[in-house]
């Protein structure tokens, strides 16, 4: 019984690690006004929560995005405008 604990916790520590180092690897930015409606990440000044966005492109409901293609979308930007 202890060493089958003993390896599920090393399991889960490892399965953890690996986790960490993809979003470090991989990380994220918001990017604000390019969201379907109902289809944003998070809150917005007007709503709150997730999937709950009024209209396209609302200035203040975001998308996580790779970081760097925020800028290189029509319409995205890196800071929330009241929408």
């Amino acid at each position: 019984m202890k060493s089958t604990l003993t390896i599920a916790a090393a399991l889960s520590a490892a399965i953890l690690l690996a986790n960490t180092a993809v979003q470090a690897a991989d990380p994220t930015e918001k990017c604000f006004g390019i969201a379907k409606a109902g289809k944003n990440d998070c809150q917005t000044a007007t709503s709150s929560c997730a999937g709950t966005s009024k209209k396209d492109a609302q200035k203040d409901a975001w998308l996580a995005v790779p970081k760097g293609a925020c800028e290189k979308i029509a319409g995205g930007s890196l800071s929330s405008s009241k929408g």
